[in-house]
């Protein structure tokens, strides 16, 4: 496959074509080969053309995982039109930004959130259909029905590397999420470089366990697809259901984050599971804890293999790899590792000048990686991507051997279980409440989930108002996971001279004596 001109619908057709009767994913029992993935994908791009969906059109998928997205994805890579997969967590106006946001003019939608876009339906301002899946809707022709009711030819429109492929959201500090449009580019160069450090080949049993409006699950599955690996979907991460996948089917590589390791770790039936065939456990999206990698490593006995990198950088960037993962080296285990090929990793102060190995400063990237940019916000774009550096966001520092270290965040950003959670969504949240005079959100240590939400409040003179209260209040405007875990009042919030709340000094009690100010 030519790295320059390859679309993600080549992925499909060259499989096809080699290797038709290999299964390619396995969901819930039920097996698809790469001959009927490209087949299903031909009718789905069919389909989508036919409604009149023309190239680059954002089409959009609400539902948890499975094999029919990543039908749904082919298809829509062999209509050239844009995949936008939405966060199933999200709350009903949430949700509802960000279809209007993409401008998508197709909702794929599981039959689990039916009565989300039901409420929200007569506002959805470019949806020219939606379609069920998974389930029957009075409203709302089936997906199985609409796609094998197309034709079954490849519409083999052309690639361009320029075009965007799939657009994830990312949360904002402005509290509203950004469109990243990863291009084909971007997975082109990606793909061929990162297949052989995941030891993914064909046959390979993987596991794809992470969310699809994640890049760690899109991106990971569509890795292994790649590769011509067999690739087991689960709907969601069920501790005892992945435990019982790995010995079943005898998984050799999974991508996880921390929050599951832990999960794993702690399942009741881990020390009865034969793990024996695992080979490679690769893990990221947020730091992980010295103490649980060493218990992971012990428990697992594989290869482990942290990986650094963002949804605008179509993934991972930076790599810790196996031999690296030394117990009695504790300083190189909080290394997220070092750059990969075709990456270029700059540490620069606040004047943009590099800084020199052991100094904190901004990340900045340099990769055919970075992103085409953030939908419709060229400002946005423009701050995050300075010439051909992509600004992070994250601080770290760069030791005298080339190796990462993440220290904090120069945004606000909270990394809970892997999932990024901005303050400025929150806040807002919470601020709308009556009883709320001024707040602020931060993210504080926890065992389980990394950080956690925390929400720190001035009540109006007189107000009267319960954490619970305000948990509930704000569940009615974000997701669940965005919520805060607690709530603590003070008098006063401390601010600069020009208004500027002081988070890193309302952060500091609860970070005192870590080494580093993420967790």
């Amino acid at each position: 496959m030519d790295i320059e001109t390859a679309g993600l619908a080549d992925i499909v057709r060259t499989h096809a074509m080699q290797r038709p009767d290999a299964a390619a994913i396995v969901y819930e029992g039920r097996t698809t080969t790469y001959g009927r993935l490209d087949a299903a994908a031909n009718r789905v791009g069919n389909g989508l053309i036919a409604e009149g969906i023309a190239p680059q059109t954002r089409v959009a998928h609400l539902d948890k995982s499975s094999d029919l997205f990543f039908e749904l994805l082919f298809g829509v890579a062999k209509a050239g039109a844009v995949m936008v997969s939405v966060n199933w967590r999200l709350a009903a106006p949430e949700v509802l930004h960000i279809v209007n946001d993409a401008a998508a003019e197709i909702l794929f939608v599981g039959e689990e959130y039916f009565p989300l876009v039901e409420k929200i339906r007569s506002d959805l301002k470019t949806v020219r259909k939606v379609v069920a899946i998974g389930g029957r809707h009075p409203a709302w022709e089936a997906f199985e029905t609409w796609r094998d009711r197309q034709a079954s030819e490849d519409p083999r429109l052309p690639a361009r590397p320029q075009d965007t492929a799939i657009q994830f959201y990312t949360s904002g500090t402005t509290g509203l999420p950004k469109g990243a449009e990863l291009t084909n580019a971007n997975f082109a160069w990606m793909f061929p470089l990162w297949t052989r450090s995941w030891l993914m080949a064909p046959g390979v049993p993987n596991l794809v366990c992470l969310p699809m409006f994640h890049i760690g699950g899109a991106g990971w599955g569509i890795a292994g697809l790649f590769a011509g690996a067999t690739n087991f979907v689960v709907r969601e991460f069920v501790p005892a259901q992945v435990l019982d996948i790995i010995q079943r089917e005898r998984l050799q590589v999974m991508l996880l984050v921390p929050a599951m390791i832990l999960f794993l770790v702690q399942a009741p039936q881990i020390r009865e599971t034969d793990l024996s065939s695992l080979r490679l456990i690769v893990y990221g999206a947020a730091p992980i804890p010295a103490d649980l990698l060493k218990q992971a490593m012990d428990i697992f006995k594989c290869g482990f293999q942290q990986v650094y990198g963002l949804t605008e950088t179509t993934g991972a960037i930076t790599l810790l790899p196996p031999h690296d993962h030394d117990p009695a080296d504790a300083t190189r285990l909080l290394s997220c590792g070092y750059a990969q090929d075709g990456v270029e990793l700059r540490i620069v102060g606040d004047d943009g000048a590099d800084l020199p190995a052991g100094q904190v400063g901004e990340i900045a990237v340099r990769s055919p990686q970075v992103m085409g940019g953030y939908w419709k916000l060229p400002d946005a774009t423009k701050k995050a991507i300075r010439g051909d550096w992509f600004m992070t966001g994250d601080a770290g520092y760069l030791d005298p051997k080339g190796y990462l270290f993440i220290y904090d965040r120069v945004k606000d950003m909270i990394v809970s279980g892997g999932e990024n959670i901005y303050p400025a969504e929150v806040e807002s949240a919470l601020f709308g409440h009556p009883a709320v005079a001024d707040v602020a959100v931060i993210g504080v240590p926890d065992e389980r989930w990394g950080e956690a939400v925390k929400a720190v409040v001035v009540k109006k003179p007189g107000a009267e108002i319960s954490a619970g209260e305000l948990i509930n209040w704000a569940r009615e405007r974000i997701a669940g996971y965005k919520l805060p875990k607690s709530v603590d009042f003070i008098d006063a919030l401390p601010r600069n001279p020009t208004g500027k709340i002081l988070k890193r000094e309302l952060r500091l009690p609860y970070w005192a004596g870590k080494t580093r100010q993420v967790n």
